[in-house]
């Protein structure tokens, strides 16, 4: 029961770390910060 339950807790962990950092990408991509980001194929003349 005991390996069962640290396999879970172990498994909890890296789900939420993971969730957390897919939140921050997507925060970091789509937030106020990206206000300051250019497009290089927007800025790129043809």
């Amino acid at each position: 029961m005991e390996t069962s339950s640290l396999a879970l807790q172990l498994a909890i962990i890296v789900l939420v770390v993971l969730l957390g950092l897919t939140g921050l990408g997507v925060y970091m991509a789509f937030g106020p910060a990206a206000k300051g980001l250019d497009d290089p194929w927007d800025e790129h003349d043809d």
